[in-house]
């Protein structure tokens, strides 16, 4: 029972933390995050208010404190302030230089209230956790790319930049950004270009130079999320490869980019099916990395284009 009494505690104070740090909360977010019913959540609601926490509710809508109102900082466990350590390491090493300063400082702020055997203890871990990352992210000239697009998104409010394509070409172009996504140890940025009049993606290291502008946008955008999931209007082709098993691994870490669904033991090797938006080009590309351990089971068509591929290849 007291054990009971110190977990609905600890939700408590937890559900009041929520509550300070987002403007409104629905019941069933809440409830999701602490693995509860709506019914204890409710329960849990009136209780603060029962204390005297000033919440404001609207039906359909969710909670929110009272503007105005805040509760003394909480402290951090050892453990929360350590993971901040491995934040901290991530952010610096893979978001630009402003972004990654600005979560330095909050960390630091987080241990200016710890006691002094937690810093202790946090120092000793500064040195054992380290980031590398494989490439260059963002134009070195341009420190606060991810900056000017979040305070853009945050005010709708569109962006200039200067862009280089893949192929070199310069252009500028004036964005209305939905959103910031990290896949395949790239940033883009995720926008409605003006100029093609069409929604676009940009990576970061690609970008020349960005300013943001004092036009509003013109049109409400869908979510970011809205054009990151599995388009499934899109064409796709089956790809069946057999896979020599001592290569398998290898394949793992990149085989996602290329449609991957899944994979069988065999007597003659492991067949991976792929479903795939293209093949005559980055499929084929693709497959001549591992090709002399690998067999294209199936279609013809990509046989065809990864032997065209080859023919231009001089050596």
């Amino acid at each position: 029972m007291q054990d009971e009494s110190i977990k609905r505690f600890n939700r408590l104070i937890a559900l009041l933390t929520s509550l300070q740090t987002k403007r409104i909360i629905k019941a069933q977010d809440l409830a999701e995050r602490f693995g509860v019913s709506l019914r204890t959540i409710y329960r849990d609601i009136r209780a603060l208010e029962q204390a005297g926490v000033p919440i404001l509710s609207e039906a359909g809508v969710g909670y929110s404190l009272m503007d105005g109102y805040r509760i003394p900082p909480v402290m951090f466990t050892r453990e929360e302030a350590g993971s901040l350590v491995t934040a901290e390491k991530l952010m610096r090493s893979l978001s630009d230089k402003s972004l990654g300063n600005q979560f330095t400082s909050a960390v630091e702020k987080i241990r200016s209230v710890l006691k002094t055997y937690d810093k202790e203890w946090l120092d000793s871990l500064d040195e054992t956790i380290q980031v590398r990352v494989p490439k260059v992210m963002f134009n070195e000239e341009i420190e606060d790319s991810l900056q000017v697009v979040i305070h853009s998104i945050a005010d709708r409010k569109s962006i200039i930049m200067k862009y280089k394509t893949f192929y070199g070409e310069e252009s500028e172009r004036e964005i209305e950004p939905v959103g910031i996504f990290h896949e395949n140890n790239n940033w883009y940025i995720l926008g409605f270009c003006l100029l093609r009049n069409d929604y676009r993606q940009f990576r970061t290291d690609r970008i020349i130079k960005i300013n943001r502008t004092q036009n509003r946008f013109h049109r409400q955008h869908p979510s970011l999320s809205y054009f990151l999931k599995e388009n499934t209007d899109i064409p796709r082709v089956k790809v069946r490869l057999l896979v020599d098993p001592k290569i398998a691994n290898y394949l793992s870490s990149s085989r996602h980019n290329y449609g991957y669904v899944s994979e069988r033991m065999s007597e003659k090797g492991i067949e991976m099916t792929f479903e795939t938006i293209e093949i005559s080009e980055a499929f084929p590309r693709w497959f001549l990395c591992f090709g002399d351990h690998m067999q294209i089971l199936e279609p013809e068509e990509l046989k065809e284009n990864v032997r065209k591929l080859i023919s231009k290849i001089s050596v």
